[in-house]
């Protein structure tokens, strides 16, 4: 069984904010526990510290379009593994813990979806902090900075209080989440035909608008 002080948000959200802190100022790597649990959730970290980068880069307007298709393709692979990572680290909790009842409560979302958001906030809080500080901006920004990172921080406290609920209840036997399978299509040469040789397919296949991925 997985020690709960593992999964609980203030240690997830410390590890969030120390990796951000050994990759881009050089700090101190952080120290975690040994296992396949957090193995995966600082690869769903380090993929969402890649995507913010490389989205930052696909908004430039003063580089070649090539430029621009490359980033879009780094953003899919990045996307790939971050949405892998999110499985395993829903795995590594479900194996773990004690089998759940089906009488528990089905939760929406999972433990891994829901340090994903966790991971992302972190992002949102780190450059969000820069802009506090920056010394080309204004009283203005700061000030408006500082607010919008007063309630960032709100959002992760809350965000972490639901981590740990789940958390509590899976251990507790009164909720219990599914691993769903993001089914990524897009990626696959064998269902997204443009990937393929089968052109005809492609032409073939549903016009409609692409749903968009988180």
């Amino acid at each position: 069984m997985i020690p709960l002080d593992e999964l609980y948000a203030v240690a997830v959200t410390h590890f969030h904010s120390a990796l951000l802190e050994h990759l881009k100022h050089g700090g101190e790597a952080p120290v975690t526990p040994s296992g396949d649990l957090w193995r995966a959730i600082e690869d769903n970290h380090r993929c969402n510290v890649a995507l913010w980068d490389e989205e930052d880069q696909a908004r430039r307007r003063d580089v070649p379009d090539s430029d621009i298709a490359n980033s879009k393709r780094l953003i899919d692979g990045h996307n790939q593994r971050r949405n892998d990572a999110i499985e395993r680290i829903d795995e590594q909790v479900l194996t773990a813990l004690p089998s759940l009842p089906t009488s528990a409560r089905l939760h929406s979302e999972t433990v891994g979806a829901l340090i994903d958001r966790l991971s992302i906030l972190s992002l949102k809080i780190f450059h969000m902090d820069w802009q506090t500080r920056r010394a080309d901006a204004d009283a203005a920004h700061h000030a408006m900075s500082r607010a919008r990172l007063s309630r960032l921080q709100e959002q992760r406290a809350d965000l972490g209080g639901c981590l740990d609920e789940l958390t509590r209840g899976c251990l507790a036997g009164t909720l219990r989440f599914k691993v769903y399978r993001q089914f990524k299509m897009y990626n696959d040469p064998k269902f997204n035909p443009w990937l393929s040789a089968s052109r005809t397919a492609a032409t073939e296949a549903p016009n409609t608008p692409a749903a968009p991925d988180d």
